[in-house]
């Protein structure tokens, strides 16, 4: 049995707790939590970092504390780094919730011949669905996402880097 089938409750409770970069999409969209068990009769709830050095993530974890006790749940958070978090353990509706905000969600595609030689990707716009995008800037308002141009309705959007 895995934890969400254990610990359902628990879980649901997280779906609370936003993303403080991104407040439209939950820890649980975003595919932060790792696990969520039992030890000693305390729940310890496993995090990974989207980046290395995210600077969400004490925030993230004093906020799964404040929410957990909020339902008389006292727990511990535990950073796990290995492996290293990928944009594959982002839910669907973390992706749409990303679109439906203006920031263009990983893209699931391959590995092209462009990235292999360092030329940028064409993301499509999240608000008019162009692929006639440019790259503005490898960082955009945080080190997980990348500054695009949409070239057919001129605005500028955040791309949620891919990972894996």
């Amino acid at each position: 049995m895995n934890s969400k089938e254990k610990y359902p409750k628990i879980w649901e409770i997280l779906e609370q707790v936003s993303d403080p970069e991104i407040p439209v999409l939950s820890i649980i969209d975003l595919g932060v939590v790792r696990d969520v068990r039992e030890i000693n009769g305390q729940i310890e709830v496993d995090i990974t970092p989207t980046y290395s050095g995210c600077p969400a993530m004490n925030m993230i974890e004093t906020e799964i504390k404040a929410t957990l006790d909020q339902h008389g749940i006292k727990a511990q958070v535990k950073l796990v780094l290995s492996p290293a978090w990928t944009t594959d353990w982002m839910s669907e509706s973390g992706k749409n919730k990303l679109r439906e905000y203006g920031i263009a969600p990983p893209q699931d595609e391959p590995i092209t011949v462009n990235t292999l030689f360092g030329k940028p990707e064409h993301i499509e716009c999240p608000r008019c669905k162009s692929k006639n995008t440019e790259l503005i800037s490898q960082f955009g308002s945080t080190a997980c996402k990348a500054l695009y141009k949409c070239l057919d309705c001129l605005e500028p959007f955040d791309y949620f880097k891919c990972h894996r």
